[in-house]
């Protein structure tokens, strides 16, 4: 049986940043040599609608802007689900924490691996609704899509002539040449979702 593998793109795209993970999902969606067990998704906001995507996943990307890293905006970052559940404000009764799903869809018998790539953003308060990133998380976007097409190499096992399998065991952080790549940084300073 072949394993479910997703890479779940999340942001808002009329919040500069915040549109990270549309502006990945749309690259990656471009992209010629995806294998075929691979689902790319562009999701938006967070919310309890996720788990009908998560549900049956095996191993699960989360690609979303992040703050307070204490990071120069446009470095990538991983991290999990748990470092950046403490940090995870609610502004209203429809926002949910990743945590929170993924508890849920524990609830429901789901329990895929789930690990996670941020960007640390410049801004998310545009003057008037832009679509668009600022220029150095702009230039974070290859750093970001050849990390998740790394990520893919690992959860499906192929090499793919990206680079070297699974190298997202718990706790590690992936450190590749070329660019802009830093591990989560440690509480206090985890990064927190946008």
């Amino acid at each position: 049986m072949t394993a479910k593998i997703l890479i779940l793109c999340l942001g808002n795209t009329l919040m500069l940043d915040e549109g990270i993970g549309p502006r990945v999902a749309q690259e990656l969606l471009e992209h010629p040599a995806l294998p075929s067990e691979l689902e790319v998704l562009d999701r938006g906001c967070l919310g309890m609608a996720l788990l009908a995507d998560l549900r049956g996943a095996d191993r699960v990307l989360v690609v979303d802007a992040v703050d307070n890293t204490g990071l120069a905006p446009g470095t990538v970052v991983s991290y999990t689900p748990e470092d950046i559940a403490p940090y995870q404000a609610f502004h209203g009764a429809h926002d949910t924490r990743l945590i929170d799903v993924l508890q849920a869809l524990e609830l429901l018998g789901y329990k895929p691996r789930v690990d996670c790539l941020g960007v640390q953003i410049q801004s998310l308060a545009p003057e008037d609704y832009t679509i668009g990133l600022t220029p150095p998380v702009e230039a974070a976007v290859p750093v970001l899509v050849q990390s998740c097409l790394e990520w893919v190499d690992g959860a499906t096992g192929t090499e793919g002539g990206r680079g070297k399998r699974d190298r997202w065991g718990r706790g590690e952080c992936p450190t590749w040449g070329g660019g802009s790549i830093a591990p989560a940084p440690t509480v206090p300073q985890s990064p927190s979702p946008t």
